[in-house]
């Protein structure tokens, strides 16, 4: 019984140490100061953007996918990004950020879904966004814990990827594309 209890500790152990050195959790901000191109929330979340998306549950199958179509704007240090959801199984769902630039590299946003104040940091390619999201109803009203990554590319794409945990365990995961909307693109050249 003892030589079991030592093994389940050591086992506990051991994935602890993997999901902090080894994985999505084990990400810092300041390990991508040094890589561009930089990100910047007024420019790179700014105006039309279309983001398209998957959706995996727990079991790491693809659970949903979505079209968003979001719109942001800035004035100074404070912005909003509407977003408006088109889910694969017909649902949708609006979101609006409220967004306030504390100083070159801190954030923070708010939106009715979030739990208080979300915390986020621009560093190089990367913008990490850390708050408490309460799901809808018709999805069970959890409050889960979301970490949001997000990479800008050379090509000006910018990549999402979050993971959502409920009592420390991965419950969601989302991977997203967030580009200037093509669509929008057309109508402003065809009105200039």
């Amino acid at each position: 019984m003892k030589l079991l209890t030592i093994l389940l500790v050591l086992l506990v152990g051991v994935l602890i140490v993997k999901n902090r050195l080894w994985s999505f959790r084990a990400q810092q901000s300041s390990d991508y100061s040094g890589l561009g191109p930089s990100i910047s929330l007024t420019e790179h979340l700014n105006g039309e953007i279309l983001s398209e998306g998957l959706i995996y549950g727990p079991n790491g199958r693809v659970a949903n996918s979505f079209v968003a179509r979001m719109h942001g704007v800035w004035n100074g240090n404070t912005g909003t990004l509407t977003e408006n959801f088109t889910y694969s199984n017909g649902k949708e769902q609006a979101r609006k950020w409220n967004l306030t630039i504390v100083d070159e590299t801190r954030f923070t946003a708010t939106a009715d879904d979030i739990v208080g104040v979300a915390t986020g940091e621009v560093s190089g390619a990367t913008i990490r966004m850390d708050y408490t999201i309460v799901l809808p109803e018709d999805a069970g009203s959890h409050r889960l814990n979301v970490t949001d990554w997000l990479y800008l590319t050379d090509s000006g794409v910018i990549l999402n990827r979050s993971e959502m945990r409920k009592f420390g365990l991965k419950v969601v995961e989302l991977v997203a594309t967030m580009r200037p909307d093509p669509e929008a693109l057309v109508r402003q050249e065809a009105a200039e």
